[in-house]
């Protein structure tokens, strides 16, 4: 299936892209602490790196004059996964839509919470729902909470929110958009799974 989405320069469709692979994991993976350190040597932290590239970005920037409303009235929640690219991968301009990401693109309290803002206070009416193939939240259960208990003697409030089926967990996160009391619009909810292979979106059907 191709995908297209309007924006100020067209319609645009969603085109294959090149991936890398990731892993989820309650503890680092070996070696990684080494990546890091080697990180740094060529340039300091990582964060030392982003500020510096922050620092060129704005020495050319120019004020868009833009309006804190999305220009498509839609808000995008997502995978907080480092793969997807969404503004390239829907075709997106800057401006276009408000963009909620978290682990899993699952739709919690906090969400909820972003998307009764985006709605009734910066103007937004459609919702896009998108989590993905490969997802690192398929890899764990809700026993890395019990395991977090042990580590630090705190259980966390949160729920990980783990799952096996991405398209049930699809389903589940438009059910709760529809079901909430606190979103005036709800008549433009839809489902996508990104393949991380292809670049190309699946749509759910919420029926199913």
């Amino acid at each position: 299936m191709r995908f297209f989405v309007p924006s100020r320069r067209g319609l645009h469709l969603l085109v294959p892209t090149n991936v890398l692979g990731m892993s989820t994991s309650a503890h680092l993976p070996a070696g990684a602490a080494g990546a890091s350190a080697g990180a740094a040597r060529t340039g300091g932290t990582v964060t030392d790196r982003l500020v510096d590239a922050n620092h060129q970005y704005a020495a050319g920037f120019e004020d868009p004059g833009m309006d804190a409303r999305p220009v498509l009235q839609v808000a995008v929640v997502a995978c907080m996964d480092a793969r997807l690219d969404l503004h390239d991968a829907l075709g997106l301009a800057l401006g276009d839509c408000h963009t909620i990401r978290n682990a899993g693109g699952v739709v919690t309290d906090d969400v909820i919470r972003s998307l009764t803002i985006s709605q009734r206070a910066l103007g937004t009416r459609s919702v896009a729902l998108i989590h993905h193939t490969n997802c690192g939240l398929e890899s764990l259960t809700e026993d890395f909470r019990h395991e977090l208990e042990m580590e630090v003697g705190q259980r966390p409030a949160w729920a990980v929110e783990a799952f096996r089926d991405v398209d049930q967990d699809v389903r589940q996160s438009m059910q709760r958009i529809r079901t909430s009391p606190f979103l005036p619009h709800r008549d433009d909810i839809r489902g996508f799974v990104f393949d991380v292979k292809t670049g190309l979106l699946r749509e759910i059907d919420p029926s199913v």
